[in-house]
């Protein structure tokens, strides 16, 4: 599969996995997870014999539960070892056929798994090795009770790992009742964007975002755009206002079927769609690779998720170019991410662009004085590079 050397996040929490001891994991996504807890289970599976399903592994979306089943059945190809995936928004019928048959590593999602669990079609007695995966984000989805009903029907003789970009109070509640003397592995805990992706803010009216939207899209010179909207309602609608401009649009969302989701990653990996309209359920995890540009239409009100969404772009060490629209709204969030960052994320206006008055888009005292040529970002001229901040009319 090409591994050659571990990567930090593999380096560390191995041997932990292999020493039987519990593990808190903390990496950015991308860093090699998967292979993390997998590599040392699947050794231990092998070195010891046993029936049913031995271990779980709970993911927040299904998209996550489909590519983390896929990856450990690469690594399980040359064993014996039965690997199955169950999530909500298909059948049941091959789902049962799977549980039924007998499987040793279980890839599930919480909801469908309860009704799994409520049907007798799964039985958890046996396990030995428990993950949770982007706990955060389970937390986040609303899935922490769902998660505690399911882990109160697991032997509380195992082996528990737990993977989450941070530590609420929640998940700490959580890690005290399910786990025994963890050990903690962080590794890069970035709260910032990676170097490689440019990333400024555009200011602008409320009723103004969805036609600078447009225009950016028009001006951009870009081979695959990611454009973030905070609901499901107004993905849907962004993504039929794109369409009606001729643009290849997929939508993926939590509403979507899951063939309507499969088709949209697929399609979008692949060229079919030039963008692709989501909410925060592409933020994290999912591998889609050479995405050149992403766009934040809505501000994201946790400063974690920005820096996840940007980080759909850069990967690899490649170059990405990232933007965020922001109206005077968004001025507390906008500057909740500045402080988590630790840094001013420049402010920018699209040249030709016909803005009308906002209290955003008020100047602050320091201009940027740097050319255009200075301050390009790939494809788009921007004019302005103001600081803008919040009115300073008097009442």
């Amino acid at each position: 599969m090409g591994y050659t050397e571990p990567t930090p996040i593999q380096l560390r929490t191995i041997p932990l996995m292999l020493a039987g001891r519990d593990v808190i994991g903390s990496a950015q996504t991308g860093t090699g997870k998967t292979a993390a807890f997998a590599l040392p289970i699947l050794s231990k599976l092998e070195q010891s014999a046993g029936r049913g399903t031995r271990v779980l592994i709970l993911e927040p979306t299904r998209e996550l539960a489909a590519q983390v089943e896929t990856a450990i059945r690469d690594f399980a190809r040359f064993t014996k070892l039965e690997v199955a995936v169950v999530f909500g928004g298909v059948g049941y019928g091959k789902q049962n056929d799977a549980l039924r048959d007998g499987v040793d590593i279980l890839v599930a999602t919480p909801g469908r798994l309860l009704d799994h669990m409520g049907r007798g079609t799964c039985r958890l007695d046996k396990v030995e090795y428990l993950i949770l995966d982007e706990a955060d984000r389970m937390l986040d989805m609303g899935f922490l009770p769902d998660v505690r009903r399911i882990i109160d029907k697991i032997p509380r003789q195992r082996q528990t790992a737990l993977f989450s970009a941070t530590i609420p109070p929640e998940i700490d509640t959580l890690i005290k009742w399910t786990m025994t003397n963890p050990e903690v592995v962080e590794i890069g805990i970035r709260r910032s964007p990676a170097e490689t992706v440019r990333h400024v803010v555009y200011p602008v009216a409320d009723d103004q975002k969805s036609d600078l939207l447009r225009a950016l899209l028009e001006q951009v010179k870009y081979d695959s755009v990611i454009i973030f909207c905070r609901t499901k309602h107004r993905a849907d609608r962004i993504a039929a206002l794109l369409k009606k401009n001729n643009h290849a649009v997929a939508v993926l969302h939590s509403n979507r079927t899951q063939r309507e989701r499969e088709q949209a990653l697929d399609g979008f990996r692949d060229g079919r769609f030039e963008v692709l309209v989501a909410t925060d359920i592409a933020a994290r995890g999912l591998d889609v690779a050479d995405v050149s540009h992403v766009i934040n239409y809505d501000v994201p009100h946790h400063p974690e998720d920005y820096v996840h969404r940007i980080g759909r772009t850069g990967r690899a060490q490649a170059t990405g170019d990232a933007f965020t629209l922001v109206v005077a709204e968004d001025s507390q969030h906008l500057n909740a991410i500045e402080r988590f960052i630790g840094k001013k994320i420049e402010r920018v206006k699209l040249e030709g662009f016909n803005y009308r008055y906002s209290t955003i888009l008020e100047a602050d005292d320091k201009k940027d004085t740097r050319s255009v040529n200075e301050r390009r970002v790939r494809g788009v001229r921007l004019t302005g590079g103001y600081f803008f901040g919040p009115s300073r009319r008097k009442k």
